[in-house]
């Protein structure tokens, strides 16, 4: 491994582009500001774009010193690089409602809870496209992607201008982990190693984790930066909580405290694969890394739509190591290591001959085979720690909350089939929660109407009390028309693909219309009703649903249970009531 160098005049590696941004205000200055926002109109940022602002304003993007104008935007889609040259692979943008921003004024960045973030003088507005960022950036439109599937419900417009950040968000949780890139820096020059290694991770560290990253610094005899991404990850992922608990123990426990520092990176990231991982190494050089921890499936979202990996094996790796020259950080091989039980230590896959007994499990495997049913992690597979905090928060699969979505036309039998199951679910002992359409549009959506904007607000209302009642291990079954695909993944990014049982109620529309008790048919005919779904609006089937029933040859109660039957196949329900005993 050949390091680059990373001292000039006995100070780490410069950060990427020459300084780190530092938007932050203080003094007189700041109080002035407070004063005046008082009298400008705000608009709320996100989770994502408050995530960015934090990033920007300690210069974790440097060189980036605001939102993207639309010359960098461009040129970013194109080729990966602002509009100066130089290389940065991700947009960072904030999305406004063009009536909300005028040009020339002064606006207030607000966070979700409406704390006072930033000042912007708004100096260009500018259109996008959603379908043309996500093809370039993620290389898809497919919206089983999760930050694809956010993309179609973001405003049309992006804002850009200077910054005036009066304060960082709030976080009170591990605070004393928290530390800008510049505190970073410092912290790293006192340890007095030239090189260091970055290892960012959204997962537990294991002991193939422990093994790599340790001999990866070794080699280069220098410290290994841990940054584990507490901003927004991929949906279904571990809750940082319980990572960062996990990664305490075992820095302070199993790695070199002269080596071995351990940051958390307030990162929204975007799953986008290669680019990503070439955003990643900019990110960390800015915090002084000089090597980058490159996994194989680098901030990869998953499966598509087909169930084929959105990237390659090595399509991270590759774009990275093309740039690596120019960015001045060298990427670094997450290479497979596989243990070795008659020798008790880890080696690489490829340099294990054929007649050695190994062991490994996958990431797919801690999750279903083992945490999934209660299983206790083996000791050499993870620290006994890091396996007691996992069990914790991992109740074997059929405690585990899951969200059910019905889709389908108004008179599909989707509330019929809704009400079995819940009935059913308490059979099986689990508490379970029915939203159905009709029930949410009279309470959670009352005053919305039917164009296709206030349908994607109607969905993604029952997706967030979806989410909660599932983060908090209960059943939901969702029966609404939710006609448009990128909603309902949507939802599905929300809640967790995992979790995510997509039922498609595949009733022709001509039986649907045959049923209709209420008239909603009739009238949409004779134009009474605007709007209505399979008459002069879309539904969108989905491409490939977990489950699709029937309903023209099998009733409620036999597609209720043929549900049943499915989950537990799949583990989402014990196999405790054997109706056969009782016949």
């Amino acid at each position: 491994m050949d390091a680059f160098e990373v001292k000039s005049h006995g100070k780490l590696v410069a950060p990427y582009g020459g300084r780190l941004t530092d938007l932050l205000v203080h003094g007189e200055e700041r109080e002035e500001l407070e004063a005046r926002a008082n009298g400008l109109s705000s608009i709320q940022l996100s989770p994502r774009s408050l995530c960015d602002i934090e990033l920007l304003a300690t210069g974790a993007f440097s060189p980036l010193d605001r939102f993207m104008n639309r010359a960098d935007y461009a040129r970013v889609l194109e080729d990966l690089r602002l509009e100066d040259g130089m290389i940065f692979p991700i947009p960072v943008t904030l999305p406004v409602n063009a009536h909300s921003v005028r040009l020339d004024a002064e606006i207030c960045l607000r966070s979700p809870n409406n704390d006072l973030i930033a000042l912007m003088q708004v100096e260009e507005i500018f259109e996008w496209n959603h379908n043309r960022e996500a093809g370039m950036v993620f290389g898809t439109t497919d919206v089983r992607h999760p930050v694809v599937a956010q993309m179609s419900a973001l405003p049309g417009h992006y804002a850009t201008g200077a910054l005036k950040v009066l304060t960082l968000p709030r976080h009170y949780d591990f605070a004393y982990l928290r530390k800008t890139p510049s505190e970073i820096r410092k912290a790293l020059e006192r340890l007095g190693h030239n090189n260091v290694v970055a290892f960012q991770t959204r997962n537990p560290i294991h002991r193939a984790d422990e093994e790599l990253t340790r001999r990866a610094a070794a080699e280069v005899d220098g410290t290994l930066l841990i940054q584990a991404v507490v901003g927004m990850t991929n949906p279904g992922d571990v809750d940082h909580y319980t990572r960062v608990r996990a990664y305490k123990v075992l820095v302070e426990r199993y790695f070199d405290a002269s080596r071995t520092m351990l940051d958390l990176l307030p990162l929204a990231m975007r799953m986008a694969g290669p680019r990503e991982a070439v955003w990643h190494a900019i990110i960390h050089r800015n915090y002084g890394a000089n090597y980058f921890v490159v996994d194989g499936f680098h901030a990869a979202p998953g499966n598509d739509s087909n169930g084929h990996p959105f990237y390659g094996s090595q399509d991270a790796l590759g774009l990275l190591q093309k740039f690596e020259n120019d960015l001045g950080i060298k990427a670094v091989p997450y290479k497979r290591l596989v243990y070795l039980p008659e020798h008790d230590r880890y080696e690489e896959a490829g340099n294990v001959p054929r007649d050695v007994l190994t062991a490994a499990i996958s990431r797919t495997e801690e999750r279903a085979a083992f945490l999934g049913n209660g299983q206790k992690l083996p000791e050499w597979f993870t620290r006994p720690e890091t396996a007691s905090i996992l069990s914790q928060v991992s109740p074997p699969k059929h405690l585990r909350g899951f969200c059910l979505w019905l889709t389908g036309f108004s008179g599909a039998g989707k509330s019929t089939t809704a009400e079995i199951l819940a009935t059913l679910f308490m059979q099986y002992g689990r508490q379970v929660t029915l939203l159905d359409g009709d029930v949410v549009r009279t309470h959670l959506s009352k005053g919305l109407g039917f164009s296709k904007e206030d349908r994607d607000v109607n969905i993604r209302r029952i997706g967030f009390v979806a989410t909660e009642i599932v983060r908090h291990d209960g059943i939901v079954v969702c029966a609404a028309v939710s006609p448009y695909k990128a909603a309902r993944n949507e939802c599905r990014s929300m809640i967790g693909a995992s979790r995510f049982i997509e039922v498609f109620v595949d009733t022709p529309i001509e039986i649907c219309e045959w049923r209709d008790t209420k008239g909603m048919y009739a009238k949409a005919r004779r134009g009474e009703i605007k709007g209505f779904t399979g008459v002069d609006d879309p539904y969108e089937p989905p491409d490939r649903p977990e489950i699709r029933l029937t309903t023209t040859d099998c009733s409620a109660e036999d597609n209720a249970y043929r549900i049943i039957r499915y989950l537990i196949a799949e583990g989402f329900l014990l196999d405790e009531v054997d109706e056969r005993n009782y016949l």
